[in-house]
């Protein structure tokens, strides 16, 4: 089966392309390469996975490339709810502009399956605990509504026909991450390379449900292989973690004598988020695996 990934140099897209061709997939990376890291370029090369150049803002580029194409995973996105604040327009025009290509792409090219990866982020702030599939979704930040609209673009298209499957991820993290737009556990941990103690904005109570990009890997494997479409599926742990506690097991792991740093709460995050997985759990038999501690002894000792 031939699989396209959209964002393949990408955090999340080059560490799925790696996954799928250990499983006996032909993968094709998709990128501009403009957010792209070296480390990510290696690790496919390494691999032997192909990287095609091309924007998904290259409607032409697009159609070609996706020729003799079974499955594509959808993984490009400017992904910074900060810089959306400040640059809105931009994530619109990549966005969403972007998916309407991807997606009408996939349609007239008798693409079999899109698997369009969403964000948490389209729910806002939380009404109610665990935050299941069918929780409101009112964004908070321009980049969370781009993922949403890319939501309704990918259900547009489906019902002219294009089989699909959303998958709305928490807080992913793992190797690879770029240092510009890094999730907060990788911020955490450059700081204390540097000997810096981490920084909190707000005063650490807020949680997050953090799920290691191996295990987004996984439930994206299990998308495509599950024969299940056209549904929504949160990709988390399902376990909240106070970010408080987050800092002081990194600094603990590490080894170090810190203590974190509070800052003023950002505007655009939001204070408690974690899943619901039963669904994922129940139709596609997604259940990750690695902890939260054993991911992060592992980053810890990638960076040693």
């Amino acid at each position: 089966m031939r699989v396209l990934i959209t964002g393949g140099a990408g955090f999340i897209g080059h560490n799925t392309a790696i996954y799928l061709k250990k499983h006996d997939y032909e993968v094709i990376a998709f990128d501009n390469f403009r957010r792209a890291t070296d480390y990510a370029i290696k690790r496919l090369d390494t691999h032997g996975v192909p990287i095609v150049k091309g924007s998904i803002l290259d409607a032409k580029a697009l159609k070609e490339t996706l020729k003799g194409v079974d499955v594509v995973v959808h993984a490009a996105a400017y992904i910074s709810v900060e810089e959306s604040i400040k640059k809105p327009a931009l994530y619109f025009r990549n966005n969403v502009a972007g998916t309407a290509n991807v997606a009408h792409a996939c349609l007239h090219e008798d693409v079999k399956l899109l698997v369009y990866i969403s964000s948490a982020a389209v729910y806002g702030n939380p009404v109610t605990l665990p935050i299941s599939e069918d929780h409101p979704t009112t964004p908070i930040s321009p980049y969370g509504l781009t993922k949403l609209v890319g939501e309704q673009i990918t259900k547009f298209y489906g019902g002219q026909g294009l089989k699909y499957i959303i998958l709305r991820l928490f807080n992913v993290y793992g190797p690879g991450q770029s240092g510009a737009y890094a999730g907060v556990i990788n911020r955490f941990i450059m700081r204390l390379s540097e000997g810096k103690p981490p920084i909190i904005y707000g005063d650490g109570t807020q949680t997050r449900d953090f799920i290691h990009v191996y295990d987004v890997a996984k439930a994206i494997k299990l998308s495509i292989e599950g024969g299940v479409k056209n549904e929504v599926f949160n990709i988390a742990t399902g376990k909240p973690t106070a970010i408080r506690d987050l800092a002081e097991n990194i600094i603990r792991l590490a080894g170090l004598d810190l203590k974190p740093l509070f800052k003023r709460p950002r505007m655009g995050d939001i204070k408690h988020s974690y899943a619901d997985i039963s669904k994922a759990e129940k139709l596609l038999g997604f259940k990750p695996k690695i902890s939260l501690i054993e991911g992060l002894g592992d980053l810890l000792n990638l960076k040693a």
